[in-house]
């Protein structure tokens, strides 16, 4: 099976994914390592919006009600429209705010669509690198080089896993610190990307071997947890107590990694 065999339908959501996502990308591509880019805290020095955040947002959104005007939409800036609709869009418009504000170039769009609260399609778009990842459900996962396999690592000790901090870090001792000093001697490598979205493409692509993090917002895990599952990929929200707290991994190693994790 290949992205040629999807719908017509499922064809539109991609591209229209696509065309959002790139048309919003010139707007962070224009404001990336701008000295006077505006950052604003949502709540804490460690959660963060810039301006680029708001005009991608704003370009996909507007996309959206000019395209799909009966589907409800889900975004981390604006949040939830409340609309009652069978279709629903999922969208960070800057995934790795912090990255981008900093001037590190690993960030991302993140869309997802949900039909009747099911995520449907996801599509991730990395814009400094040229990037796409996207995934049909049922249809498998597509990225840079085609067809998404996660890898078929067995032993933790030759795996590189990557996580990521909650914002409340400072303030909740539940921080992932305790994780983080458990799983580091057994693996090979940790790797912390700042961008959950691009975390769980890079588990798709098998270029991770495995992810997990604390306390995401939905719009975070949406899309990209979908293409880490049509890649092959163990993919768990294991608890429900402290946001999401999603696992991905290739299937060898997975089961002793949440053992961990947990």
């Amino acid at each position: 099976m290949t992205s040629n065999d999807f719908t017509t339908q499922q064809q539109d959501w991609i591209r229209s994914a696509r065309i959002m996502s790139h048309e919003a990308a010139q707007v962070l591509k224009r404001n990336f390592r701008r000295r006077d880019l505006s950052i604003e805290d949502k709540g804490s020095a460690f959660d963060i919006v810039t301006e680029a955040d708001k005009g991608s947002e704003r370009i996909i959104i507007d996309f959206i009600h000019s395209h799909f005007p009966d589907h409800a939409i889900l975004s981390e800036e604006s949040g939830d429209d409340h609309r009652q609709a069978r279709y629903q869009w999922v969208i960070d418009p800057l995934d790795g705010t912090v990255n981008y504000s900093a001037g590190i170039a690993t960030y991302c769009i993140s869309i997802g669509l949900k039909v009747d609260g099911v995520t449907t399609m996801g599509f991730v778009y990395a814009p400094s690198l040229n990037e796409e990842f996207y995934a049909i459900k049922g249809m498998g996962a597509f990225g840079p080089y085609g067809r998404l396999q996660v890898k078929a690592t067995t032993e933790l000790q030759r795996a590189v896993i990557s996580t990521g901090f909650p914002y409340d870090k400072a303030t909740n001792p539940d921080n992932n610190l305790d994780r983080v000093a458990r799983i580091m001697p057994r693996i090979r490598g940790l790797r912390r990307l700042g961008s959950a979205a691009m975390d769980l493409c890079y588990v798709a692509a098998g270029w991770l071997d495995g992810y997990w993090e604390l306390n995401l917002k939905e719009w975070d895990a949406c899309a990209g947890e979908l293409i880490a599952q049509e890649a092959g990929a163990f993919v768990k929200r294991y608890r429900n107590d402290h946001g999401i707290c999603i696992l991905a991994a290739c299937p060898g190693i997975a089961r002793e990694l949440l053992e961990l994790v947990e």
